[in-house]
């Protein structure tokens, strides 16, 4: 009798694929499956391997979500994910927040610190990622050294705040939340108390905690921070107050939108018009006030609360303002990427693809880093025959219908 011969390595089931590379992303089941659009419990009997995966409508669904291409999930035999440059990236942030010892060489001093801290917030303000993936390490290491010197200057919060608030806002944008709100954190702690710096945190901490589907907590820091602004003294005396206290307002709105709560993120956003009104445009690290950036706030409270033609209707409003092209290319991409959602929902894929477009014009790594373009653009390429624009874009992101 012939013993049958073992196969030397055993097929991994799609569906343990799946929690492989979504457990990897930091993902838990409800958010996977809220980005999906199914069920935690349809997400569940698919890794349980209780379900089958085999449309190839939903395989191309979930692999947009996760940020990899069909092939990945359907490989015959199980094979690591290349690690990409912005994976080691990330992981090099990953070691840097870990560590709490002072570095043994000199650091810079706070004032080349909060330099070094504004060069890279210019090249996140462009949209110009990668490059601000290769500095965090080096400037988180640095805000450590400046953390540790005790030179009784409580300047040094300034710059700290800065580098914790870089780090989060980017971790966020490139689909890790909780590392983002690690970072977010460690800026709150930064702040030391103090109003206006706290208020800089809270904008980092809400949009963190708004990604991990937290809006009500994300919504109480926001408006906690306005709060204690509220309290201060010489706010008046800050050029950017109202900038500050507007974007917490628009976090906050956008946050209780997220909960559905669409009495609450009506009245915040009033109150945000009211302070961009007869106040000309504010634009500082990560925060980007005007009367243009309440209007694209609007419009994603209305694309979270399902008023689509609301939605769009406030985007075409915003993009053919003056204000418009005085926001930050990063600003513009990603509430392209944004919009780009609301046309899918209404029917429109030609125009996502459009918005998908001028935003890998604007900035390219608002659509090829970020998970939420990728899920876009292949739900496009399931709508039918593309522009040879889209096509070529799909091809660069490495997505196929096929």
């Amino acid at each position: 009798m012939t013993a049958p011969v073992p196969r030397a390595r055993a097929e991994v089931p799609i569906g343990r694929r799946m929690a492989e590379l979504r457990a990897r992303r930091g993902m838990s089941q409800q958010v996977f499956a809220d980005r999906i659009g199914r069920s935690k419990s349809w997400v569940d009997k698919v890794e349980r391997g209780v379900r089958t995966l085999d449309r190839l409508s939903v395989i191309e669904t979930v692999a947009g979500a996760l940020g990899v291409a069909p092939a990945v999930l359907l490989a015959d035999k199980p094979r690591r994910e290349a690690v990409t440059d912005t994976e080691a990236a990330v992981e090099r942030i990953r070691a840097a927040l870990a560590r709490h010892d002072p570095p043994d060489a000199d650091g810079p001093c706070v004032r080349q610190l909060d330099d070094q801290a504004g060069y890279a917030w210019a090249a996140y303000r462009k949209g110009h990622h990668p490059q601000v993936l290769r500095t965090l390490p080096d400037l988180l290491a640095a805000s450590r050294h400046a953390h540790h010197t005790p030179t009784g200057d409580a300047s040094v919060a300034d710059p700290l705040v800065r580098v914790y608030r870089l780090a989060a806002q980017t971790l966020v944008k490139l689909g890790e939340p909780h590392l983002g709100l690690l970072a977010a954190d460690r800026a709150m702690i930064a702040a030391t108390g103090d109003a206006h710096r706290t208020g800089l945190a809270a904008v980092s901490l809400a949009q963190a905690l708004r990604a991990l589907r937290r809006g009500r907590l994300a919504k109480a820091a926001a408006l906690s921070a306005v709060h204690q602004l509220d309290l201060t003294p010489s706010r008046a005396l800050l050029a950017d107050e109202p900038g500050l206290t507007g974007t917490l307002l628009i976090e906050a709105a956008v946050a209780a939108a997220t909960c559905g709560d669409a009495a609450t993120a009506h009245d915040l956003t009033e109150r945000a018009v009211a302070l961009a009104h007869g106040n000309r445009q504010y634009d500082g690290d990560g925060v980007a006030f005007g009367p243009v950036a309440v209007t694209l706030a609007r419009a994603l409270v209305a694309t979270h609360l399902g008023d689509h033609h609301h939605a769009v209707t406030l985007h075409r409003h915003a993009a053919n303002s003056e204000g418009w092209h005085r926001l930050p290319a990063e600003h513009r991409a990603a509430h392209l990427v944004d919009i780009a959602r609301a046309h899918l929902d209404l029917g429109d894929p030609a125009a996502a693809g459009r918005a998908l477009l001028t935003a890998d014009r604007l900035a390219p790594a608002e659509t090829r880093a970020r998970s939420a373009a990728r899920a876009t653009l292949t739900t496009i390429l399931r709508t039918g025959p593309t522009s040879a624009d889209v096509t070529r874009l799909a091809a660069v992101l490495g997505l196929t219908r096929q």
